[in-house]
């Protein structure tokens, strides 16, 4: 994609959704990240799911501690590979207590030393609950970046540092968003919605559906 064409690109998504927010559901930083982390290779839908029960029973690293790990699976046992998350849920609610004050911390090398958290999961934290502009790279991000050339790349990491790069400072706060709703609902994985799409005429995917 032309560096002419990104700002425009960016503008059109954000006219389409100017407020964009994350699908999962949550109550406060240390929900979200317990929502983020049970997201891993699960949809947001499923996780949704299981949430609103485990968060009426656990919504502080005590709360969910206290929990244990047995009832913790139990609640989650329709979202994927819930027997290792409930595990690392269980040890990054007792780190959040012993190391950081039952606090969720505003800082991607602690939030990434917490079990079960990754790179991505740490910019998802760090955009969703403290405002910063990172941009975490999904399946959906990774496709939209390489499809429509805004940002081409071979792993999530040189993705997301092309995006970083590329995106003007006006748009970083909420591009994350956009890019993960435009691939969510648009530029869908086996068949994208070219017909509809805001900005089929900056992309430069070769496959599209319409001229």
């Amino acid at each position: 994609m032309k560096k002419a064409d990104i700002d425009p690109f960016y503008a059109r998504l954000a006219e389409h959704s100017p407020e964009p927010k994350t699908e999962l559901e949550y109550i406060n930083s240390f929900t979200l990240l317990v929502a983020v982390v049970l997201s891993a290779q699960a949809t947001d839908v499923g996780v949704n799911k299981a949430t609103p029960a485990l968060f009426a029973k656990a919504s502080t690293p005590e709360e969910m501690a206290a929990l244990g790990e047995a009832k913790l699976r139990r609640t989650i046992k329709t979202i994927g590979l819930y027997n290792t998350k409930a595990k690392n849920i269980i040890a990054l609610s007792r780190m959040l207590i012993e190391h950081h004050d039952s606090e969720v911390p505003r800082d991607r090398a602690l939030l990434e030393s917490l079990p079960g958290v990754g790179r991505k999961t740490a910019n998802v934290v760090l955009n969703v609950a403290f405002g910063e502009e990172t941009i975490a790279i999904d399946t959906h991000i990774f496709r939209v970046s390489n499809r429509t050339g805004l940002a081409p790349g071979k792993t999530p990491l040189e993705v997301e540092k092309g995006l970083v790069k590329r995106t003007p400072p006006k748009w970083k706060r909420h591009a994350h968003h956009w890019l993960i709703l435009h691939g969510r609902y648009t530029c869908k994985a086996r068949k994208p919605l070219c017909e509809t799409c805001v900005v089929v005429d900056l992309c430069r995917f070769k496959g599209k559906t319409t001229a």
